[in-house]
């Protein structure tokens, strides 16, 4: 049988060429090999639609270097290139759809806005989804407000913490609190703000079908820190949907969101709810419905949207037990689980898409004979 071939799929980020995952993809690389599969990295604008190939980038552990080498389509695509607002974003586009024919580990899932609707049609994930809508004016906040003391506003494509804002109700009814991260995760100046002055605040943002209203969950430690949880879920050998993981992030001083890359910190997922839920039978409970939560999600949203391999599921737990999903990754980075200190956790999130693309290879073939 010949070696199948792996091509992961990503972007540059600037136009030097810098890839942000080149040492998970280098890990790949090693592992795929010990799979038996051959892993090359390749972005769009890599590939020459003339010679049919594509000038792709190999990893050798021996050499301890990357080099470059033009190399023939490879037998699957493992896709992660995230948003960007860019040229290299328009070529990927391009390529999906000039190369839709091709097998693909992973589909790209559409907006958090879509994604909302297309669960909410399920009445067994209704109450994981905290109320959300689609911005169009102030009155959409206005309306929240009215049924809950904090709102979040989050783009529908936005990733990493960038341009959330978080708005609280203060005792003062004519006043507000806004905090938030700007486009560049930046923390902006947490303000007081009159309620004559939030319309045209929120105006200066340009929202308008670009940003959610969403319900906000209270998830403030004692030291006023927020945190949540990601949960990554993957198809194993065999093309099962299996929980890989779970892990507690706790955001950095000041910030309303938890992110790694934007300052925050991660934490065993038993450390943290211990510290969160008092009682031994929740905790247990709560386990065992995240877990579920996390394979029902990835299993119905892969027959709404084609193939996916993978998933992340933010989740806000409240002090009662009550279960929220924030948002749905479908490029999910592993970072989390290095970090809390579990290297075979973090191995195990690396190997699985590896070993999903080498059984579904192996049942391709054997179907074809």
């Amino acid at each position: 049988m010949p070696v199948p071939v792996l091509g992961i799929m990503t972007l540059y980020l600037n136009d030097r060429k810098y890839l942000e995952e080149k040492p998970v993809y280098q890990k790949m690389i090693i592992e795929g090999r010990k799979l038996g599969l051959d892993v090359y990295v390749f972005t769009p604008m890599d590939v020459s639609e003339k010679k049919q190939r594509i000038y792709a980038m190999e990893y050798e552990p021996k050499k301890g270097g990357w080099t470059r080498k033009w190399r023939q389509f490879p037998d699957m695509i493992y896709d992660r290139c995230r948003i960007q607002q860019s040229v290299r974003f328009d070529q990927l586009l391009r390529f999906r759809r000039r190369y839709s024919h091709l097998t693909f580990l992973n589909r790209p899932l559409r907006n958090k806005w879509t994604i909302y609707e297309v669960l909410s049609k399920r009445p067994e994930f209704s109450p994981y989804l905290p109320e959300t809508h689609l911005f169009n004016s102030f009155t959409d906040v206005h309306h929240m407000l009215k049924k809950t003391s904090v709102v979040f506003l989050k783009p529908i494509n936005g990733t990493g913490g960038r341009g959330i804002l978080r708005i609280e109700r203060m005792k003062d009814p004519s006043y507000y609190y806004i905090q938030g991260r700007n486009q560049q995760r930046k923390i902006i100046t947490p303000q007081k703000i009159h309620t004559s002055r939030l319309g045209p605040f929120l105006n200066s943002w340009k929202m308008k079908d670009r940003y959610l209203v969403q319900q906000g969950i209270h998830v403030e430690l004692p030291d006023k820190r927020v945190h949540d949880y990601r949960m990554l879920v993957q198809k194993d050998r065999e093309g099962v949907w299996q929980l890989t993981g779970i892990a507690g992030r706790v955001g950095a001083p000041g910030s309303v969101t938890s992110n790694l890359h934007g300052g925050g910190r991660a934490v065993s997922f038993g450390e943290m709810l211990d510290k969160w839920i008092e009682d031994e039978e929740s905790r247990g409970q709560i386990s065992k419905k995240v877990e579920r939560l996390g394979v029902s999600v990835a299993s119905y949203l892969e027959n709404q949207y084609d193939a996916l391999c993978e998933l992340a599921l933010d989740l806000a737990i409240n002090k009662k037990g009550d279960i929220y999903l924030l948002e749905v990754n479908p490029k999910p980075a592993r970072e989390v689980f290095s970090q809390i200190g579990d290297p075979e956790l973090y191995r195990k999130a690396i190997v699985r898409p590896l070993e999903y693309a080498a059984g579904l290879y192996a049942r391709k073939n054997a179907a074809t004979k």
